[in-house]
C-alpha cells in the first residue's frame, strides 16, 4: 500500500467504479453533464485524503485505519460544499467516490497493519543492545555483520558507540549503498515512543529544534478562523456549563489564573471553575486523583469531557494560546519545574495550547517524574512542529473528549 500502488491501482479504481455502476460502460462515449467535473473532484479528494493519511502515519502510535472515516468524510464533505458553486455535478458519483475511497483506504490500511509488520535488524552494540520489540515492529538481532535471507525493512545501530568497529562500519556502509536504510538508535527510539529524551539534547543544538516561522504564522491564522467559527456554536454549551457551576457550588463560574506563556511571558488563562471556592485554590498543589475532595460534582463531569477548557477560546482569540501546543503550567509550578527539570523553559519556544501531544499520549501529569516524561513529549512536538502533527492531535483530542482519557 505504498504511494505508487495508490496512484496506479487505487486512484483509477475509485474514479471508475461509481460511474460504471451508475451509467454503465459506455459513459465515456456519452458522458452526462457535469460528470467530468465530478470525476476531477473525486480524484482531487482521494489524493488529498491519501496525502494527509500518508503524512499522519509517520507519527508514533498512528493507525491509519482509525482515521480513515473522519478524514475522508471531512475531505469529501468539503468537496461537496465547493461543488455547490459549480453549474452541474453528479452528486451520486461524488458520494459513490466517497464510499469507494472509504473502502479502499480502510481495507488497505487495516490489511497492512494486520499482515505486514515492519522488521528491523539490530546491531547489538551500545544503546541498541537494550532495544526491545513493540507491537508495531519486530527485531532481528545480528550476531555477525551479515544479513540472512529474511525480509528486513532497515538496520538499527548506535552509530556513536565506541564498540562499533571497522567491520560493522563497512557492513552498514554496504547496506546503505544497496538501498537498505540504516537508522540511528535515537531515531528509532523517538519514532517508537513519540518522545525526545532530555539527555539527547545535550549533544543537539537547540537552534535545530526551532519551529518553522512560516507555519507559526499560518497557524495563528488557522487559530483565529477556528475560534471565530467555534465560538458561536459553543456559546450555548458554555452558558449551560456556567449555569450548572453556579448552581452546584458557591463562587464564580470562571477561574482565572496566571500561567507561563509563549517565550516565558505570563498571561491570564480562563477556565470554568471545577473546585470549591472555599477550599484550596485551584492550580496550587497537585490534583491528587479522580476523588480529590476539592473537585465539585459538576467539576468531575466538565473535567472528564474537557468542558472546563472551553473559555480558553478567548485566550486563542487574544493570541495567548493556540488550539494545539504544550499545556501552560501555573507560575508556581513553572518556577519549581525550572529548578528540577532540565530544559523545562525550552517548551515555551511555541505557544501553549488547549490540547497537545503530551495530553493525547500521556494524559495528566503533575509530579516531577511525570512532568519529565511530559516534557519529552513536548520536545517531540516542537521537533516535529507541523500541520500534520496538529491534525493528528486534533483527531486524538476528539477521541479523548468522548472517552475522558487522562482526566483529573
Amino acid at each position: 500500500m505504498g504511494m505508487p500502488f495508490h496512484f496506479v491501482v487505487g486512484l483509477p479504481a475509485v474514479l471508475m467504479t461509481p460511474p460504471l455502476m451508475m451509467h454503465g460502460g459506455d459513459f465515456w462515449r456519452d458522458m452526462p453533464p457535469g460528470l467530468a467535473t465530478t470525476l476531477w473532484a473525486v480524484g482531487a479528494a482521494f489524493l488529498v485524503a491519501l496525502f494527509v493519511l500518508h503524512r499522519m502515519t509517520r507519527f508514533p502510535g498512528t493507525q491509519a485505519s482509525m482515521y480513515v472515516v473522519p478524514l475522508v468524510s471531512v475531505v469529501f464533505a468539503t468537496t461537496w460544499v465547493l461543488l455547490l458553486g459549480a453549474e452541474r455535478f453528479d452528486e451520486g458519483v461524488l458520494w459513490g467516490g466517497y464510499a469507494a475511497s472509504l473502502l479502499w483506504f480502510f481495507l488497505g490500511y487495516a490489511g497492512v497493519q494486520r499482515f505486514r509488520r515492519p522488521r528491523f535488524a539490530v546491531v547489538p552494540l551500545g544503546e541498541a543492545r537494550h532495544l526491545v520489540e513493540t507491537d508495531g515492529s519486530g527485531l532481528y538481532r545480528l550476531e555477525v555483520p551479515r544479513l540472512g535471507a529474511q525480509r528486513i525493512d532497515g538496520i538499527v545501530a548506535d552509530l556513536r558507540s565506541d564498540a562499533l568497529n571497522q567491520e560493522w562500519v563497512r557492513f552498514l556502509t554496504k547496506c546503505t549503498l544497496n538501498g537498505i536504510p540504516v537508522y540511528q538508535i535515537r531515531q528509532i527510539d523517538e519514532s517508537r515512543t513519540g518522545r525526545v529524551r532530555l539527555e539527547h539534547l545535550a549533544d543537539t543544538e537547540l537552534t535545530s529544534l526551532l519551529p518553522s516561522p512560516l507555519y507559526s504564522t499560518c497557524k495563528r491564522g488557522l487559530d483565529l478562523c477556528g475560534a471565530l467559527l467555534l465560538l458561536p456554536l459553543l456559546v450555548p454549551i458554555m452558558l449551560a456549563t456556567a449555569w450548572a457551576i453556579r448552581h452546584d457550588s458557591a463562587g464564580p463560574a470562571l477561574f482565572v489564573q496566571w500561567r507561563m506563556g509563549y517565550r516565558g511571558v505570563p498571561f491570564r488563562i480562563y477556565k470554568f471553575r471545577s473546585m470549591y471556592s472555599e477550599g484550596e485554590c485551584e492550580g496550587k498543589g497537585f490534583t491528587s486523583g479522580e476523588d480529590d475532595p476539592r473537585i465539585t460534582p459538576v467539576g468531575k463531569i466538565i473535567r472528564k469531557y474537557r468542558l472546563d477548557e472551553l473559555p480558553q477560546l478567548l485566550n486563542v482569540l487574544k493570541g495567548d494560546m493556540s488550539f494545539i501546543g504544550p499545556r501552560p503550567e501555573s507560575m508556581d509550578l513553572s518556577q519549581w519545574y525550572e529548578k528540577d527539570v532540565p530544559f523545562f523553559s525550552y517548551r515555551h519556544v511555541v505557544k501553549p495550547g488547549i490540547s497537545g501531544w503530551a495530553q493525547v499520549e500521556q494524559g495528566y501529569a503533575a509530579e516531577v517524574d511525570g512532568m519529565t516524561v511530559k516534557l519529552q513529549y513536548d520536545f517531540y512536538y516542537i521537533k516535529h512542529f507541523s500541520l500534520w502533527l496538529d491534525v493528528l492531535i486534533l483527531l486524538r483530542t476528539l477521541k479523548t473528549i468522548t472517552t475522558g482519557f487522562g482526566a483529573r
